[in-house]
């Protein structure tokens, strides 16, 4: 059975999205600005999430489908030492948006870099291995764990953040994918108040 991964490209996107409104937000001088530091906290949760989840369930799950195998073995030490490159980059962001350090820029841009790098040999490289070796029902029981992980209140600011600004095609393929009641409750709840919190909006 074709395992589905809407939900994780649509993730990948939410992230190099939220990256490009941050170097936007540098450029203008609005890198202090409440709703920019608002959205910057919701983006290190979410990859803080995505990342750990991947660490702890699904990168070991996939090992145990493919020992003996050493070029699907060195991808995933890979998978994991490019998430160890990105969490200095994070903590560098961070301490320079503090700061109003000059390098900010720089910083912000090496950050983006890395992790588009990242997400990209993920997708390419890491996700056919995967749909190769594991099952839907292991997929499930990866995805479950973020959903666990995330709990309710997680769930009431993933959702309308992942569709944040993505075209009308993007935004019903990605809901298409969740339980009905998660899209009830994204309609009448959720995406209602993600907009008043503001993320990102110019002040």
């Amino acid at each position: 059975m074709t395992i589905d991964f809407t939900a994780m490209y649509a993730s990948h996107d939410a992230f190099r999205r939220d990256l490009e409104r941050l170097a936007e937000a540098v450029a203008d001088g609005r890198a202090g600005s409440a709703p920019v530091r608002a959205g910057w906290e919701n983006f290190k949760r979410q990859l803080h999430i995505h990342h750990t989840v991947e660490d702890s369930d699904l990168w070991p799950r996939v090992r145990e489908r493919v020992a003996g195998h050493p070029r699907s073995l060195a991808l995933l030490d890979d998978m994991e030492a490019e998430h160890a490159r990105i969490d200095p980059l994070l903590a560098a962001v961070d301490t320079a948006l503090a700061d109003r350090a000059t390098e900010l820029p720089d910083l912000v841009r090496a950050l983006a870099a890395t992790l588009a790098d990242h997400l990209k040999h993920e997708e390419d490289s890491a996700l056919p291995l995967i749909q190769d070796v594991l099952t839907a029902a292991d997929w499930a029981a990866f995805t479950g764990r973020i959903r666990e992980t995330q709990g309710l209140r997680g769930a009431a600011l993933f959702v309308p953040w992942i569709v944040d600004g993505t075209s009308p095609a993007d935004r019903a393929r990605f809901l298409d994918s969740m339980p009905p009641p998660v899209r009830v409750l994204n309609r009448v709840f959720w995406q209602g108040s993600y907009r008043r919190r503001g993320l990102w909006a110019r002040s």
